[in-house]
């Protein structure tokens, strides 16, 4: 028969189960707190728990991007290595390694543990990043162009720390083909790509080529494509640019359309690209475009229902190309119960000194095929190019002021008059 313990036995036993019970809830609320702390104040948490690679991580890199006081790179180092003997699967250790022997000026020890980041994870950020600056800085720009995709695929947002180096390796006959086959291929960074180029001189000449060079390809320019690099042309005033690049991309079809003004027949083709009809968003009005065999009664064009509302600014605008000489604009409309508390006028502007070169206002009332026009001249200087809107006299939202009926528009032409 066993003998049983002694009061005092027992009470030593349950103190026992309590105390290993109690370290090791402390424990776990340590590492919990640990956790809870770890990115905003690191040091915190890898006081509370020195196993915590990712405060660890936190804590070195806080170090490293200090800008005010010059980290200690040997105190940090063995950091890292001691986190490193925790968790030697952990690229992102690996990486601060490599930066750190990268700052201590052993750059091909850095570029080894760098690859050995990248063998553990290819889309490591910090490896990548330098893996690009090194492929650029030895131009092996084809090794560039693809680790920028594998960055870009894996973390987008990291678009703009790129961007400034992209015209570079696009101005290198390697580089230009490694980007060009990387958008080809549909890269999801591929927007980015021409909305960053549009900003300057030289980056619009470089998305012009490419725009270029995919037309034929499976994966042609798109229309916003297009649409950004001509808008560019247009911001730094390169109007020729702009324009022959909007005829470049007209299909055939689109090219019957053609004329001093594009579609003028308001067919419902539009793309919105600047040298074709833009509608702006205006909650005031719908407007719709359609053939004559779909539009009711047969009226095709463009049609404006105005929704008993304020109007102010333009409806539909075009940029179009005028040499200078002698024009007739001309319009044929109809209307049903129009009413127009302020004037609704087609202008042409010229983008330039010259300013506004012809104006005509569209009457109210109820009509069919009526026809208005306005002659008018391009002058030599200050008139480059134009830009064509139908838009209302308001100056002010005024409820007072509100559009009411029907405009329908079937064709608006310009004509050159024999000097």
């Amino acid at each position: 028969m066993m003998e049983q313990a002694s009061p005092l036995m027992q009470s030593l036993r349950r103190s026992s189960v309590w105390f290993v019970a109690s370290v090791l809830v402390l424990l776990a609320l340590s590492i919990g707190l640990s956790r809870f702390l770890e990115t905003e104040t690191p040091a915190v948490s890898v006081a509370l728990d020195p196993l915590n690679v990712d405060a660890v991580i936190d804590e070195i890199t806080s170090d490293l991007n200090d800008t005010n006081n010059a980290p200690d790179l040997d105190v940090l180092l063995h950091r890292a290595m001691r986190a490193l003997a925790f968790d030697v699967a952990d690229a992102r250790l690996y990486s601060l390694i490599g930066e750190i022997k990268y700052r201590q000026g052993e750059k091909d020890e850095a570029y080894r543990v760098f690859d050995q980041a990248r063998k553990l994870s290819k889309t490591e950020i910090h490896a990548l990043q330098r893996s690009i600056s090194r492929a650029v800085e030895t131009g092996d720009l084809p090794k560039g162009v693809r680790e920028i995709d594998i960055l870009l695929r894996r973390w987008p947002e990291q678009f703009s720390a790129i961007a400034e180096g992209l015209p570079m390796i696009l101005s290198n006959p390697d580089g230009y083909q490694a980007m060009l086959t990387a958008i080809r291929a549909q890269a999801p960074w591929r927007a980015n790509l021409f909305i960053a180029l549009s900003r300057t001189p030289a980056g619009l000449d470089l998305s012009n080529r490419l725009l270029l060079d995919l037309t034929g390809s499976a994966a042609p320019p798109t229309s916003s494509e297009l649409s950004g690099v001509i808008n560019g042309y247009i911001r730094q005033k390169q109007y020729e640019p702009a324009y022959r690049l909007f005829l470049f991309s007209l299909s055939d079809e689109e090219r019957k359309l053609g004329g001093y003004i594009f579609n003028s027949t308001f067919e419902p083709v539009s793309d919105g690209k600047p040298f074709d009809w833009q509608v702006p968003d205006h909650s005031g009005l719908e407007v719709t475009f359609a053939t004559s065999q779909d539009a009711v009664e047969g009226e095709g064009g463009a049609t404006i229902r105005f929704l008993n509302t304020p109007v102010k600014n333009t409806a539909l605008q075009q940029y179009i190309q005028l040499p200078p000489g002698s024009y007739k604009i001309s319009l044929v409309a109809s209307a049903r119960n129009l009413k127009l508390p302020k004037e609704l006028f087609w202008s042409v502007k010229c983008l330039g000194p010259a300013g506004e070169i012809a104006i005509f206002n569209i009457p109210e009332g109820t009509y069919s095929r009526r026809k208005l026009g306005q002659d008018f001249s391009v002058v030599p200087t200050g008139c480059p190019m134009q830009l064509l809107t139908l838009q209302t006299a308001a100056i002010a939202e005024s409820w007072r002021f509100r559009y009411v009926g029907t405009l329908v528009m079937h064709k608006l032409s310009i004509e050159r008059l024999s000097s």
